[in-house]
Protein backbone atom coordinates (compact mmCIF):
# COMPACT_ATOMS: atom_id res chain seq x y z
CA UNK A 1 0.00 0.00 0.00
CA UNK A 2 2.56 3.02 0.83
CA UNK A 3 4.76 1.83 -2.59
CA UNK A 4 1.29 2.93 -4.02
CA UNK A 5 0.73 5.86 -2.44
CA UNK A 6 4.27 7.06 -3.49
CA UNK A 7 4.20 6.10 -7.04
CA UNK A 8 0.56 8.44 -7.39
CA UNK A 9 2.66 11.44 -5.16
CA UNK A 10 5.55 10.83 -8.02
CA UNK A 11 2.83 11.03 -10.64
CA UNK A 12 1.02 14.42 -8.93
CA UNK A 13 4.90 15.74 -8.66
CA UNK A 14 5.34 15.18 -12.54
CA UNK A 15 1.49 16.34 -13.28
CA UNK A 16 2.43 20.02 -10.88
CA UNK A 17 5.77 20.44 -13.04
CA UNK A 18 3.80 20.00 -16.27
CA UNK A 19 1.25 22.57 -15.51
CA UNK A 20 3.76 24.61 -14.04
CA UNK A 21 5.83 24.63 -16.93
CA UNK A 22 3.03 26.14 -19.35
CA UNK A 23 3.28 23.83 -21.88
CA UNK A 24 -0.25 22.34 -21.42
CA UNK A 25 -3.20 22.77 -24.25
CA UNK A 26 -5.77 24.56 -23.03
CA UNK A 27 -7.33 25.16 -26.31
CA UNK A 28 -7.22 23.38 -29.75
CA UNK A 29 -8.48 24.39 -33.17
CA UNK A 30 -8.18 23.57 -36.48
CA UNK A 31 -8.07 26.71 -39.02
CA UNK A 32 -9.48 25.80 -42.11
CA UNK A 33 -8.63 29.29 -43.98
CA UNK A 34 -5.10 28.82 -43.74
CA UNK A 35 -4.90 25.32 -42.68
CA UNK A 36 -3.40 25.55 -39.36
CA UNK A 37 -3.40 23.61 -36.12
CA UNK A 38 -3.56 26.58 -33.67
CA UNK A 39 -3.23 25.43 -29.77
CA UNK A 40 -3.40 27.66 -26.86
CA UNK A 41 -0.94 26.96 -23.84
CA UNK A 42 -1.24 27.43 -20.26
CA UNK A 43 1.44 29.83 -20.54
CA UNK A 44 -0.92 32.02 -23.07
CA UNK A 45 1.36 31.36 -25.89
CA UNK A 46 -0.67 30.47 -29.46
CA UNK A 47 1.00 28.32 -31.72
CA UNK A 48 0.04 27.36 -35.38
CA UNK A 49 1.38 24.37 -37.13
CA UNK A 50 0.43 23.93 -41.15
CA UNK A 51 -1.24 20.71 -41.15
CA UNK A 52 -0.04 19.58 -44.06
CA UNK A 53 3.03 18.78 -41.77
CA UNK A 54 1.40 16.62 -39.76
CA UNK A 55 1.27 12.90 -40.09
CA UNK A 56 -2.57 11.98 -39.92
CA UNK A 57 -3.47 15.30 -40.81
CA UNK A 58 -1.88 16.11 -44.01
CA UNK A 59 -4.29 14.20 -46.13
CA UNK A 60 -7.23 14.43 -43.61
CA UNK A 61 -10.71 15.85 -44.40
CA UNK A 62 -11.42 19.32 -43.16
CA UNK A 63 -14.40 18.53 -41.20
CA UNK A 64 -12.08 14.97 -39.44
CA UNK A 65 -9.09 18.18 -38.73
CA UNK A 66 -11.27 20.37 -37.37
CA UNK A 67 -12.76 18.03 -34.63
CA UNK A 68 -10.27 18.10 -31.72
CA UNK A 69 -9.94 16.92 -28.09
CA UNK A 70 -7.65 17.76 -25.32
CA UNK A 71 -6.22 14.79 -23.88
CA UNK A 72 -6.20 14.84 -19.86
CA UNK A 73 -4.82 17.97 -18.43
CA UNK A 74 -4.03 18.96 -21.82
CA UNK A 75 -0.33 16.83 -22.91
CA UNK A 76 -2.35 15.62 -25.66
CA UNK A 77 -4.15 16.37 -28.30
CA UNK A 78 -6.91 13.79 -29.82
CA UNK A 79 -9.06 13.49 -33.20
CA UNK A 80 -11.54 11.47 -32.84
CA UNK A 81 -12.59 10.59 -36.17
CA UNK A 82 -9.36 10.49 -37.49
CA UNK A 83 -8.29 7.80 -34.14
CA UNK A 84 -5.10 10.46 -34.19
CA UNK A 85 -3.31 11.24 -31.12
CA UNK A 86 -0.21 13.55 -30.68
CA UNK A 87 1.43 14.54 -27.63
CA UNK A 88 1.65 18.70 -27.07
CA UNK A 89 5.20 18.27 -26.19
CA UNK A 90 6.34 16.47 -29.53
CA UNK A 91 4.90 19.22 -31.16
CA UNK A 92 5.93 21.74 -29.88
CA UNK A 93 9.88 20.46 -30.20
CA UNK A 94 8.91 19.90 -33.39
CA UNK A 95 7.89 16.46 -34.09
CA UNK A 96 4.91 16.21 -36.46
CA UNK A 97 4.64 12.89 -36.57
CA UNK A 98 6.56 9.00 -36.46
CA UNK A 99 10.84 8.99 -37.45
CA UNK A 100 9.44 7.18 -40.74
CA UNK A 101 7.44 10.24 -41.65
CA UNK A 102 9.14 12.97 -40.65
CA UNK A 103 12.74 11.50 -42.73
CA UNK A 104 10.01 11.12 -45.67
CA UNK A 105 9.30 15.33 -45.48
CA UNK A 106 12.69 16.18 -45.02
CA UNK A 107 13.43 14.27 -48.16
CA UNK A 108 10.95 15.10 -50.34
CA UNK A 109 11.97 18.67 -49.56
CA UNK A 110 15.96 18.12 -50.23
CA UNK A 111 15.20 16.46 -53.13
CA UNK A 112 13.11 19.62 -54.49
CA UNK A 113 15.65 22.15 -53.36
CA UNK A 114 17.82 23.83 -56.19
CA UNK A 115 21.57 24.77 -56.05
CA UNK A 116 23.79 26.48 -59.00
CA UNK A 117 26.12 22.68 -58.45
CA UNK A 118 22.60 20.55 -58.65
CA UNK A 119 21.56 22.61 -61.90
CA UNK A 120 25.44 21.78 -63.82
CA UNK A 121 25.06 18.11 -62.67
CA UNK A 122 22.16 18.10 -64.70
CA UNK A 123 23.53 20.09 -67.86
CA UNK A 124 26.40 17.63 -67.90
CA UNK A 125 24.01 14.52 -67.80
CA UNK A 126 21.78 16.27 -69.98
CA UNK A 127 24.58 16.73 -72.80
CA UNK A 128 25.33 12.93 -72.39
CA UNK A 129 21.83 11.80 -73.06
CA UNK A 130 20.30 12.09 -69.99
CA UNK A 131 19.53 9.82 -66.78
CA UNK A 132 19.66 5.70 -68.49
CA UNK A 133 16.85 4.13 -69.00
CA UNK A 134 15.78 1.38 -66.64
CA UNK A 135 15.85 -2.14 -68.14
CA UNK A 136 13.16 -4.58 -67.32
CA UNK A 137 14.63 -7.79 -66.18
Amino acid sequence: MGEDILVAEQARRRGEALVASGGLAVRASYVSRTGLLRIVLSSGVRVEIPAALIEGLAAAAEADRARIEIDGIGHGLHWPDLDLDLSVPELLAGVFGTRRWMDSQRAARAGASTSAAKAEAARRNGTKGGRPRKTVA
